[in-house]
């Protein structure tokens, strides 16, 4: 029975949705961390002094593999032009394996879509490659489209979260989420900047779908996933030069700052704990922890912040070892691993991430059985 809660004097019927399935994909050209520091020396910078902090960062990034859009021996592009025009071929075509791959694991069809939201922070066009992917897989054509820029990293919990307010009002409904992020894209040419460094050697490339159903549509066809039961967003004021962009003539040049670990420390434990305490847990009760890999230190961060053992987080530490930071993409490959096992049936998971702002999202799952 879906529970009732009383608010603002009146009762009302909540909701949950259900995750069913997520596919994650990845691009053919697969480099070790050392062949694409190498290559990538000699596109930032000629200084012998830069490039040892380079090789140094690159090491220090936990990175072992990483997938990129299009071969290494392309790189550096020539222009903006080129390389965004590259994000929308090259990202079409990720996003729609993803999404093919998504919907035959749940067993439902393209025309059973009901909202597709889509996202990417790396690169732009109009019409949004969600309008392509609705002809190419033969979606209805009054299929709800969302496209959404400028989430970053947090984008894939926070799509997870509004897709789930979007079915929450239509239970019946099937949705959507597709992430796309070719990260190797916007490096910077000729930039020796530490921010520019540090990215070189963290981000990836790589996309991901997932397929989310209004609880009435669920219970109809009885399938297993993670039940989605409360969301939480919150938005750290004077963090704005933390993480971004500055968009220029030459593309998106990074914004990354060093302070990500102390917002981290000064707020995330809080809202951790604040959302488990709206559905009367703990931290002590989530039993599957899916935490964005924004890196070694953030990593190291939530986990100081929610006083967790390194085995906590391995599935993060895993993804970042072998394909690196995938920007939004990266929870939901995550998620796609925890889901894989699956977790027992009843076991709660939390699932979460940052992005400019700062902000975060965090997603209280549930897991069940169909």
């Amino acid at each position: 029975m879906v529970p009732a809660r009383f608010a603002a004097g009146a009762w009302y019927v909540s909701h949950v949705s259900r995750i069913v399935a997520v596919a994650p994909a990845l691009p053919a050209h697969t480099y070790t961390q050392g062949e694409i520091t190498d290559a990538l020396q000699a596109m930032i910078t000629d200084d012998p002094g830069r490039r040892s902090v380079m090789r140094r960062l690159h090491s220090a990034s936990a990175v072992q593999t990483r997938h990129l859009a299009v071969p290494l021996e392309r790189y550096p592009l020539p222009s903006f032009k080129e390389s965004n025009d590259l994000f929308i071929e090259e990202g079409t075509n990720l996003a729609e394996r993803a999404l093919r791959d998504a919907l035959a694991a749940s067993c439902l069809q393209p025309e059973d879509v009901d909202y597709l939201l889509f996202t990417t922070v790396t690169g732009v066009s109009a019409p949004s490659i969600d309008a392509d992917l609705v002809t190419r897989l033969g979606m209805r054509r009054d299929v709800k489209r969302m496209p959404s820029f400028g989430l970053g990293c947090v984008a894939g919990a926070a799509g997870i979260a509004r897709v789930h307010d979007y079915l929450a009002g239509h239970p019946n409904d099937v949705a959507v989420l597709v992430s796309v992020e070719l990260c190797s894209l916007t490096v910077q040419q000729g930039d020796a900047s530490m921010a520019n460094l540090v990215a070189s050697g963290l981000f990836g490339d790589g996309a991901a779908a997932v397929v989310m159903l209004g609880d009435e549509r669920a219970a109809a066809l009885g399938m297993a996933g993670a039940d989605v039961v409360g969301t939480r967003s919150r938005l750290y004021c004077d963090t704005e030069d933390v993480i971004g962009w500055d968009v220029g003539g030459t593309g998106f040049r990074i914004v990354l700052g060093a302070g990500v670990p102390a917002v981290i420390d000064d707020n995330f434990s809080a809202d951790a704990a604040g959302l488990l305490a709206e559905h009367a847990l703990t931290l002590a009760d989530i039993g599957s922890w899916i935490a964005h890999p924004g890196g070694p230190k953030v990593l190291e961060a939530f986990a100081r912040a929610l006083d967790l053992p390194d085995a906590a987080l391995a599935a993060s530490w895993s993804l970042l070892a072998r394909a690196g930071n995938l920007s939004s993409a990266a929870v939901l490959h995550i998620l796609a691993d925890v889901m894989s096992g699956p977790p027992a049936t009843g076991t709660h998971g939390l699932l979460f991430a940052l992005g400019p702002g700062v902000t975060a999202e965090l997603v209280l799952l549930r897991w069940q059985a169909g």
